[in-house]
């Protein structure tokens, strides 16, 4: 496993395999991993999550796997999903097992942390092709789910029953998030809007307008006070919405033409976008407004959903299949 590292200097210089290279901020490791293997081609290394003991569950889109990589050595143990598989979003469950939204098999997987044996729940032949997104759990241990071609539902893990319902507005639930007060939110990139989901029971949504028309609303993450942040396609935006006041809060990403695709907010409540047209991921602090960006050291990074841990940022570079970690708080 290749590894390459950018380490920021006191003089905010970094050091790449004994060369100059870009400029990284003061307090910043940046750090990239091959997500390839022996014997693979493409990977489509993409959504990422923490598995809980140090390493980092990724999907793998191009070859149906789920893959869990040790940073410490830069090994990767490789999960095969089944034939036609093409995972897309993993999180870790309240089980400790990771959980995939799995487009090419229309099914949502279930990995096991100790044997990695998959379980797959399908859903119904009326949601064929559902195009499966992301997931998140609630408070009941429910886990809900959306699909681009216009559906969520939700699955009972312990009764392994399956409720999936037509989104209100067709096509593009994309991403879902939990707010820490149980709230269930997810966004509609062909819909341009948040939803919430008002009624566990029955599936009732909620629709609430972005204040910017047209703007691609692709991620949604939640921040420690439950404020509500997307990223936004179309607009090139990260919009801030509030659901105690209703109240709404716009920023767009520097550059010419961004586009933002994904979200995350870390512990401290720093937000982490990525912007497909600078190749970069971008670090907003709402207490400033100040945006920071970590261009990648190759062409067409397209880093997907990212997420981390307390010090860590991290991303897969589905164009390069490679895995980034972001250390910051040096």
């Amino acid at each position: 496993m290749q590894r390459r590292e950018l380490l920021a200097l006191g003089t905010g210089l970094a050091l790449a395999a004994g060369r100059a290279a870009a400029a990284v901020p003061p307090g910043f490791r940046l750090t990239w991993f091959d997500a390839t293997t022996p014997g693979s081609s493409r990977v489509g290394s993409r959504d990422v999550t923490a598995a809980g003991d140090g390493t980092m569950w990724f999907c793998g889109q191009r070859n149906g796997t789920l893959n869990r990589l040790n940073p410490r050595d830069g090994s990767i143990r490789v999960v095969r999903l089944g034939e036609g598989a093409a995972p897309h979003g993993v999180i870790r469950g309240p089980d400790g097992a990771a959980w995939v939204t799995e487009g090419g098999q229309n099914a949502i997987a279930r990995v096991d942390p100790a044997d990695h044996r998959v379980q797959l729940w399908r859903l119904p032949e009326r949601f064929a092709n559902a195009n499966l997104n992301t997931g998140v759990f609630d408070r009941q241990g429910l886990y809900w789910f959306t699909g681009q071609n216009g559906v969520y539902g939700r699955l009972d893990p312990k009764r392994e029953a399956m409720q999936v319902w037509e989104a209100p507005r067709g096509p593009g639930a994309y991403g879902i998030t939990r707010t820490p007060q149980g709230g269930l939110w997810y966004v509609s990139l062909a819909g341009n809007h948040l939803a919430q989901i008002e009624d566990p029971e029955t599936g009732r949504v909620r629709i609430v307008e972005p204040p910017t028309p047209g703007q691609g609303a692709r991620r949604v993450w939640s921040d420690s006070a439950g404020r509500l942040w997307i990223s936004e396609w179309n607009s090139g935006n990260v919009s801030m919405h509030d659901p105690r006041d209703g109240s709404w809060k716009v920023w767009r990403l520097p550059g010419q033409r961004p586009r933002a695709y994904s979200v995350w907010v870390d512990p401290s409540d720093k937000v982490w976008l990525t912007d497909f047209a600078a190749n970069a991921v971008v670090r907003f602090d709402p207490a400033d407004e100040s945006f920071l960006s970590f261009p990648s050291d190759r062409a067409g990074a397209n880093i997907r959903q990212m997420d981390g841990v307390p010090g860590e940022a991290w991303g897969g570079e589905s164009g390069t299949d490679r895995i980034l970690r972001i250390q910051y708080g040096l």
